[in-house]
């Protein structure tokens, strides 16, 4: 059997391949039970440095840091094929599906966080974070750890599973990539209106460019989008009684169009699987989910929310370029992050530096912060 041919989960378990299973981790290699790594300031930590073919199956991370916000301090990176910049480079809790330096439990097909109180303070630890995305590699594969904060990772717990191959990749095995992005705030586009309360369909402002709307991803390539997640800071108000920032439509631009975008949607909390204002509150489910939720009533405070396209991915030959509306027609001014998921074949652009650590914080903190502007 080619061990790259697609099955689905189950369906593909008799199916016995050519592989070896190999692990990378964190074990006390002296038989004690120090299973963890220590990661002083500036210091990178290479938890898996692979030669050969084969394809990341599994990550399992949890660590201990005694610095506020850490888990946006903490940056993830990944290089597939000696390539000179990573095709992944993402702060570590937003790698995992919760932005805003926070943690909480959730659960998903490819991504999964699972966190609850314990004794001492809760604020050190991280939670168990897994991920599920294979992760095919033709020559060598590393994945690394760098700390930016300012005190050590006390404690650097991690598992990579993978799989080698006998056999070379085909050329059209994608490689994965992750990009964050960040606006705080987003660019708020102001609206002449007689109205001072208007309903959420006579909103003012029209949008038919998609110029002004936030970027989750803009990637050149061939390959496909498999989703991503998006955090919000919901502290602007269209007007006074209106709060809700999810009027914003989802709009995917292919192959370098213009307008109208390819994927264009009605909506953010459309977008991500729910309707009428995420009434439900934060909830788990495999393609879709609220892993953060606010004040569902007011929608004030902090939002993190996924979706994988992972039954129905978005296919590009040339380019991809996928945005949302931050309120209708971009008049909210809130704090957005995400990051965005796709495979693609052949050589990728080169990985943009993340924003200065003091920059990539979140405006409020900790979990919903305060009203103060």
């Amino acid at each position: 059997m080619n061990v790259w041919n697609p099955t689905s989960p189950l369906g593909g378990l008799p199916f016995v391949k050519d592989a070896v299973s190999k692990r990378a981790s964190s074990y006390d290699k002296t038989g004690g039970n120090r299973d963890f790594w220590r990661v002083e300031p500036g210091d990178t930590a290479v938890m898996a440095d692979i030669k050969g073919t084969g394809c990341i199956k599994h990550i399992w991370i949890t660590v201990r840091c005694y610095e506020e916000m850490y888990l946006r301090k903490l940056v993830l990176e990944m290089y597939w094929d000696d390539d000179k910049t990573p095709s992944v480079r993402v702060p570590l809790g937003d790698f995992f599906g919760i932005g805003h330096a926070t943690c909480r439990h959730y659960m998903s097909l490819p991504m999964n966080i699972t966190f609850g109180k314990r004794r001492g303070p809760k604020g050190p630890f991280s939670g168990s974070m897994n991920c599920y995305f294979p992760m095919p590699f033709g020559k060598s594969a590393r994945i690394q750890l760098i700390n930016q904060a300012g005190k050590p990772v006390e404690n650097l717990f991690f598992m990579i599973d993978y799989e080698l191959y006998g056999e070379t990749m085909p050329m059209d095995v994608g490689r994965f990539h992750a990009q964050w992005r960040h606006e705080n705030p987003c660019k708020k586009v102001e609206y002449q209106s007689d109205n001072p309360n208007p309903a959420p369909w006579e909103l003012p402002g029209l949008n038919v460019t998609g110029d002004e709307n936030y970027v989750i991803l803009e990637a050149e390539g061939k390959g496909h989008y498999v989703g991503c997640v998006l955090n919000i800071d919901n502290f602007d108000a269209s007007n006074q009684e209106f709060t809700w920032p999810g009027e914003g439509d989802d709009m995917i631009f292919i192959d370098g169009e213009k307008w109208p975008p390819s994927l264009h949607g009605t909506g953010t909390e459309d977008y991500f699987g729910c309707s009428w204002g995420f009434p439900s509150g934060e909830y788990d489910g495999l393609y879709h989910g609220i892993s953060l939720g606010s004040d569902v009533q007011e929608h004030f405070g902090k939002w993190s929310l996924y979706r994988w396209h992972i039954e129905d991915p978005v296919h590009f030959s040339k380019s991809i370029r996928v945005t949302i509306e931050h309120g209708h027609a971009n008049d909210q001014g809130n704090e957005y992050s995400s990051v965005a998921y796709w495979y693609q074949i052949g050589e990728h652009k080169p990985t943009e530096e993340l924003e200065p650590v003091e920059k990539r914080l979140p405006r409020r903190w900790p979990e919903h912060g305060t009203w103060d502007r």
